[in-house]
């Protein structure tokens, strides 16, 4: 019987290596230690002849200048030592002395290529006498992190390594929507777009990038110590941290209309394919403030300020039923405003499919004039609006039988239920080819009724009125998301173009619309936890 050495398994491994380091350390141990030739040690590992005149040649370099083992390395067991240097000791407490809260600074000093616990940063602030800070709210945060903050060296935006890699991160929620921007496929409508991209940032990084800052809220672009050194917020662009301010300057003056209009029609074409477009669109002038020399500008109402000022007029088009914006335009100017409605039908149509058509557009009663709403009625639209009133119709109205009113039921958004006195009937308006169904509505609340028009005869009263009623939420969305994606500050500091700041405050939008309705709907799923 052969009885086999159990040794001889252990010894292959060091007869017959597997790795590249292994092998080359047993032929340079045949060459130095055996005293073998080139040659032979080629022969016998593999090598050519010039590999191994190379490896030597490369070993005794190593051998001679090296500081550690060329081969083996010593491991010390137990703890690794910890220490900082004066100078990290005297940026934390600069820090610090600016009121920055400890995770306020690891970011920083993440920024900084230095890699500091939050346990040592409390460390040297204890250590150099600091109290705990008052608790704050997120107002008075942002003005120290931002207003007070020193000025760091921020570190050059360049392409994300795959890596892997720890930092920390005040903005890691942005992370959340990046499975929205893939799911609904908004990364490839942003690669397919016309919009540019840089020799160093890609086109999807760049408008990654310009996202990042509508969806972190973050109201001071230039105030770029806290946000241009996130890496967080780099991460979420594709990018090591976001690049500087004088970037998405430069960045914007390269655009122009014919390419956000071109990016909303392609967007509008995923709205529609995932159901989140209905019939009906609603339509709303509203005003952007504008702080610089506004000679160029003209006056134009502000609801939210109640008030005419120097602004930029813009448009605005959301889906009642998603809260979706799928329209936007900041160029109208007063000459032609009127026409802002055809300008939308174009763009809807040009982008819509068949399956999904557009029936209704509602809007106020300054928006359009009445010649226009018969081009509206022949394209086959129907609209839903307001007419002015004048001294004849509250007249007439005065004298409408009293039992001739009817009384409706609306049902609210909250779920109760109003009740309102109703009287149609048809009529004929100036410039308009045909007749128009009236519908006077009255309140308790108001003296004089309103007046609503339609070229629909067939919609029932109550789907109606209610129709018209639901265009209000579009002037609240407005204000909402002028105030939290900031359109009323777009002079902050960066130079760009407000109607390209409209498109990405669109985006940003929807995305958050988007994520709302779905956290909403499914509490328990679609939920991205972020360490």
């Amino acid at each position: 019987m052969l009885i086999t050495n159990p040794k001889n398994r252990y010894a292959s491994y060091f007869d017959e290596p597997t790795s590249p380091t292994h092998k080359r350390y047993l032929a340079l141990r045949m060459f130095f230690s055996d005293g073998y030739s080139a040659e032979r040690v080629a022969s016998e590992t593999g090598y050519s002849v010039s590999t191994v005149y190379s490896m030597v040649r490369d070993f005794k370099e190593d051998f001679n200048h090296a500081d550690d083992d060329v081969f083996f390395k010593d491991y010390k067991t137990g703890r690794k030592p910890v220490g900082h240097t004066e100078e990290v000791q005297e940026t934390v407490v600069n820090l610090r002395k600016k009121h920055f809260s400890v995770p306020d600074i690891q970011v920083a000093l993440d920024a900084m290529g230095i890699k500091l616990s939050i346990y040592m940063i409390e460390k040297i602030i204890i250590d150099a006498g600091f109290a705990r800070l008052p608790r704050r709210d997120r107002r008075l945060r942002d003005e120290v992190v931002s207003g007070n903050a020193p000025r760091l060296q921020a570190p050059i935006a360049s392409r994300l390594s795959p890596d892997a890699d720890a930092f920390s991160s005040q903005m890691a929620g942005l992370l959340c929507m990046l499975p929205y921007i893939v799911t609904y496929g908004i990364d490839k409508v942003i690669e397919q777009s016309s919009y540019p991209g840089t020799r160093d940032i890609s086109k999807l990084s760049s408008i990654l990038a310009f996202l990042a800052l509508k969806l972190s809220n973050v109201k001071r672009y230039t105030a770029d110590d806290a946000w241009c050194m996130d890496r967080g917020m780099g991460l979420f662009a594709g990018l090591t941290v976001l690049p500087k301010a004088a970037w998405f300057s430069s960045y914007s003056s390269a655009l122009t209309r014919d390419m956000n209009i071109s990016f909303l029609e392609s967007l509008q074409t995923v709205w529609e394919e995932h159901g989140l477009l209905s019939d009906t669109v609603n339509l709303d002038f509203t005003a952007i403030p504008y702080w610089g020399n506004d000679d160029h500008l003209e006056n134009n109402w502000s609801g939210k300020r109640n008030k005419a000022l120097s602004s930029i007029q813009a448009v605005l088009a959301q889906d009642p039923e998603s809260g979706i914006l799928c329209y936007g335009d900041t160029t109208i100017r007063h000459l032609w405003e009127k026409n802002v409605v055809l300008e939308f039908l174009d763009f809807y149509q040009s982008g819509a499919k068949q399956n999904q058509p557009l029936k209704y557009l509602v809007f106020d009663s300054k928006f359009t004039v009445y010649q226009n709403l018969g081009v509206i009625n022949a394209k086959g639209v129907k609209f839903i609006t307001i007419r002015r009133k004048s001294k004849a119709l509250l007249e007439r109205i005065q004298n409408i039988d009293p039992a001739k009113w009817r009384k409706i039921r609306i049902q609210k958004d909250n779920g109760r239920h109003r009740s309102l006195l109703v009287y149609e009937e048809s009529y004929t308006i100036k410039e308009y080819d045909g007749e128009v169904r009236h519908v006077y509505i009255k309140d308790k609340d108001k003296a004089n009724p309103a007046i609503m028009i339609t070229n629909d005869f067939e919609i029932p009263l109550a789907s109606l009125v209610r129709k018209y009623a639901r265009r209000w939420l579009v002037e609240t969305d407005i204000s909402e998301h002028i105030d939290f994606f900031h359109l009323n500050r777009n002079s902050s500091g960066i130079v760009i173009k407000v109607d390209f700041d409209l498109t990405m405050s669109i985006l940003a939008h929807n995305l958050s619309q988007i994520n709302w309705k779905r956290t909403a709907n499914k509490p328990n799923r679609d939920i991205i936890t972020t360490g």
